[in-house]
Formats: structure tokens, C-alpha cells, sequence
């Protein structure tokens, strides 16, 4: 059998922390002298923290202030890291996706020790093959790199990879990469949102995935 790669988002697909990241912008906004609405924050959610920020400040901001502004929400995230829970079924969907023989790589917007915090939380390490976190990137997702670079970890064709998102920008990514989209719901981004933005099936979360793999583009 050919080589078949699945990649994965992280945040919000893998781990249950899009809400936490919610809270922990809204925070760093607010100690900028900022009031950013709850709801735009975690439509954002999925973009680096650059983009984040321009998409939600404008480009019309205070550019020399975005550092202090990603420090400010990498402090406050980052007390979550020794609690950072893994979504319903997500450590054995991987497993199992490993067992079948697929190469699984993640592509994520984070890095260091925020990605190591997430990858204690999905506890599949044996499963994972390589991670393309934003260290790898010039361009975050939407962009298609991340995804991309993830495909040349897995040594995988866009034509044999599967990639799993919860926001618009990882369906967007997926989509400009040329591989088949899989949503899922445990995000916080309407069912709708993800169809229209590439994703070919939505699920509720990795458990639901997991228990329907057998007739999703995962089989």
C-alpha cells in the first residue's frame, strides 16, 4: 500500500483549549487598552498570533505594540499548560490512524513548549511522526505551508493526504494544499463555516471520527 499521510490542527481539534485561548487574548486586548468582543477572539482562533492580531486590531494599529501583545497572551495561556485536556477520543484516533498504517503529522500554529504541553495532553507520541509547528513556516495557515510542510515530513503527495481542522483557516489551508478536509465541531465553529470553507465531512469531535472511520475519507 502507498504511503497515506493524515494531518492534524491541534488546538481545538486535538486539545480543548480554543476556549482558553479565547480568554487569554480577550485578557492581553484588555491590558492593551483594547475591547476585542469574545466571540470575534475565537473566530481568529487557528491564526498566528501576528495575524491574529492584525485581523482583529487592523492594520491601521499600533504595530510596534503586537510583541508586547503576543507576550502578554503567551504569559497568561501558559499557565495552562500543566492541565491542557485532550479532546474525547483524540490520543486513540491517532493510534489507531497509525495502526492502519497512515503517517500522521501535525501542523500547528504552536511551538516549543506550548506544543509540548499539547502533545503531553494527546499522549500519542508513538503515533506522531513529525510536527510542522510555526518555527517551520514563513506563512501561517490560511496560508497552505503549514499543511504543505507537513506533507513533505510525511514524504506524502497532497493527493494521499487527509487533513483535520476545526476553524475556516485550517479548511482554507487544506483546500490551497490540494488535501481532502475533515472538520470537526469541538472548536466552536458552526458546522456551516467549515463546509463552505472546504471541509468534504464535519464531525463532532476526534471520538466521533473515530467511531465513523470506516466510511469517512480516513478509512
Amino acid at each position: 500500500m502507498e504511503p497515506r499521510a493524515a494531518v492534524f490542527d491541534v488546538d481545538g481539534t486535538l486539545v480543548d483549549t480554543n476556549h482558553l485561548h479565547v480568554v487569554t487574548w480577550w485578557e492581553a486586548f484588555r491590558q492593551a487598552g483594547h475591547t476585542v468582543p469574545m466571540h470575534a477572539v475565537l473566530r481568529a482562533v487557528g491564526l498566528g498570533s501576528s495575524d491574529l492580531i492584525a485581523h482583529l486590531l487592523g492594520e491601521d494599529r499600533d504595530r510596534g505594540r503586537d510583541a508586547q501583545l503576543s507576550a502578554a497572551h503567551k504569559a497568561l495561556y501558559g499557565q495552562y499548560f500543566d492541565r491542557l485536556p485532550a479532546l474525547p477520543g483524540a490520543g486513540e484516533l491517532l493510534r489507531r490512524l497509525h495502526r492502519d498504517g497512515w503517517t500522521v503529522v501535525l501542523a500547528t500554529s504552536a511551538s516549543g513548549a506550548e506544543l509540548g504541553a499539547l502533545r503531553r495532553a494527546i499522549d500519542a507520541d508513538e503515533a506522531i511522526r513529525a510536527t510542522a509547528s510555526s518555527d517551520d513556516v514563513q506563512e501561517g495557515k490560511p496560508a497552505p505551508e503549514p499543511v504543505e510542510h507537513a506533507l513533505e515530513l510525511a514524504g506524502v503527495p497532497a493527493e494521499r493526504a487527509v487533513f483535520v481542522g476545526d476553524t475556516v483557516w485550517d479548511m482554507r489551508a487544506g483546500a490551497r494544499a490540494g488535501v481532502r478536509c475533515l472538520g470537526v465541531l469541538c472548536g466552536g465553529i458552526p458546522r456551516a463555516d467549515l463546509t463552505q470553507a472546504g471541509a468534504e465531512a464535519v464531525y463532532a469531535d476526534p471520538a466521533e471520527l473515530l467511531a465513523h472511520l470506516g466510511d469517512s475519507p480516513l478509512t
